[in-house]
């Protein structure tokens, strides 16, 4: 028995190592080519691992896309980054906690934001991925902004601060901020922290961070 738990662990590693060099191989591919213009049969070259090899191990390219941006995601922790944001006593220092795992989900999956977007005007199962995601996203930002309903400006409703929140936190405007104008990541998420603070809370909170 022993034996055979050592050799099935040994087996459930090399599959994973597998999966891994193909996930590498395709997310460079799809950087650089594009989600449309990768094929199998290229993301088996770059991998050095045949296409049947693939197609067992994923099913296809939009399994692979989603196997990319669960592993980046799961290094995250979103879901503890907004529970310890919801539990601050001041509303600005939750509100810079979400702009820091906002700067650093940029920082490690703009690429793969990028390329989903890019899969979701071509395959059906993508695009209903990123309705999933915008929906997970949206009830995340109105969970905090219900949090901080009677802290928010005068005239600024929850729908109205979820509004605000969805439009900064784009990823279009980081790919206009950063990647277009060479922004540092540190002056994007200094920047999102401040917008978010100014557009949703009442002036007399408009106070530099301490920290």
């Amino acid at each position: 028995m022993v034996v055979k738990r050592e050799g099935s662990s040994h087996r459930q590693r090399q599959a994973m190592a597998t999966k891994t060099q193909i996930a590498s191989a395709a997310r460079a591919l799809f950087a650089s080519q594009g989600y449309v213009g990768t094929t199998i049969a290229a993301i088996a070259e770059a991998a050095d691992i045949p296409a049947p090899t693939i197609y067992s191990a994923f099913g296809g390219k939009a399994a692979i896309l989603r196997a990319i941006a669960w592993s980046v995601t799961g290094t995250l922790d979103v879901d503890r980054v907004h529970e310890e944001a919801l539990a601050q006593p001041d509303s600005r220092d939750g509100l810079r906690m979400v702009a820091n795992l906002q700067r650093r989900q940029y920082e490690q999956m703009y690429d793969v934001i990028d390329v989903y977007q890019e899969a979701a005007r071509t395959d059906p199962d993508i695009a209903r991925d990123m309705r999933t995601i915008a929906a997970n996203r949206e009830r995340a930002f109105r969970r905090h902004i219900e949090a901080i309903a009677s802290h928010l400006a005068p005239g600024v409703s929850v729908d109205d601060g979820v509004a605000i929140y969805l439009t900064l936190v784009l990823p279009e405007v980081y790919r206009t901020l950063v990647i277009e104008r060479g922004w540092t990541t540190d002056r994007y998420e200094k920047w999102l922290a401040n917008a978010l603070i100014t557009q949703l809370l009442p002036q007399e909170q408009h106070r530099p961070s301490s920290r």
